[in-house]
């Protein structure tokens, strides 16, 4: 089963584990790996831009990692197979980073409000004084965990996937994963409104969302087409008809260079429409039936696609 798992979810697990396992140890040694690599308020003397990574791998509790790691093994799986390994790591570790910058400007303005309730005419300058002053205080004020980026998986899945059907415990019939998605906003949004003490970071949760939804509605609409290979060969296409004109022997050479290109782009396009049409068919059984219902074969096959996009 593990063996299954596609490489940059697999990786994720075993590294968030590694560094929980490693928090629990350093800690018999009274050494705080969570306040080293938790994401500071940035008023903080221990913040530290390297931590808006470093603390999307970090877990308070063996509980907060479960759950992380369940939802990501869940539906990172399928969102990576689809994608592909390079665009799901960058996709995870960017949102880590938007649900961090969410984190810091919600902490901005809780900062403001407490210092406002004391001194209503405060400048934004007095503010960073006062700020710097409290600088060693602000430290206990760090965020870590990688629901940010887990939640964004799971928006991902929802955008891919929104009619597919899942079983949510304690919900007797399944549900549609768009409307999962949106229950789930819903809770956060709502919890983050009314339980601001709870010690959840529940506008961290929105911001991954948030910056995933953006990602997506950009991708959509903006296609990556860097790493195909037709265009590629339309780029040197054009550039030897623009060179064509040059001299005799690149007048003479450019036709039969044009026609060759021709014919390997018609045999390539064709190879990449019957692939396509096959990968099309393997997502539409995964809609229809889910990721489990597919044979080993099918596995590879959307694998295989996801590595070359």
């Amino acid at each position: 089963m593990f063996r299954n798992i596609p490489v940059v979810t697999k990786n994720l697990l075993i590294i968030n584990v590694l560094v929980f396992v490693a928090t629990w140890m350093l800690e018999a040694q009274n050494i705080n790996l969570s306040g080293w690599g938790g994401l500071h308020f940035f008023f903080a003397n221990h913040f530290h831009f390297y931590q808006f990574l470093t603390y999307q791998f970090l877990h308070a509790n063996f509980t907060h990692l479960f759950f992380n790691m369940f939802a990501l093994w869940m539906f990172g799986c399928v969102v990576e197979n689809v994608w592909g390994a390079k665009k799901f790591l960058f996709y995870y570790i960017s949102c880590g980073i938007g649900a961090g910058l969410m984190q810091e400007i919600v902490q901005f303005v809780d900062f403001y409000l407490r210092v406002s309730a004391q001194e209503p005419d405060i400048t934004f300058a007095e503010l960073l004084v006062v700020g710097e002053q409290l600088s060693q205080q602000l430290n206990s004020w760090y965020t870590i965990g990688a629901s940010g980026a887990v939640y964004a998986i799971l928006l991902a899945f929802g955008m891919i996937f929104p009619n597919e059907r899942i079983f949510i415990f304690p919900l007797p019939v399944p549900i549609k994963a768009k409307w999962f998605v949106l229950g789930y906003a819903a809770i956060e949004l709502f919890m983050a409104v009314s339980s601001s003490g709870d010690g959840v970071a529940h506008m961290a949760h929105l911001g991954g969302m948030l910056f995933g939804f953006l990602m997506i509605r950009y991708w959509n609409r903006h296609p990556d087409a860097r790493f195909n290979r037709s265009s590629g060969k339309e780029f040197f296409q054009r550039w030897n008809s623009r060179n064509s004109g040059r001299g005799n022997q690149s007048r003479t050479e450019g036709p039969a260079y044009t026609a060759s290109t021709d014919r390997d782009d018609m045999d390539y396009n064709a190879r990449k429409k019957q692939e396509q049409e096959e990968i099309d068919a393997i997502l539409d059984k995964i809609r229809k039936s889910g990721y489990d219902s597919l044979t080993k074969e099918e596995k590879r096959r959307l694998f295989e696609a996801s590595q070359n996009r």
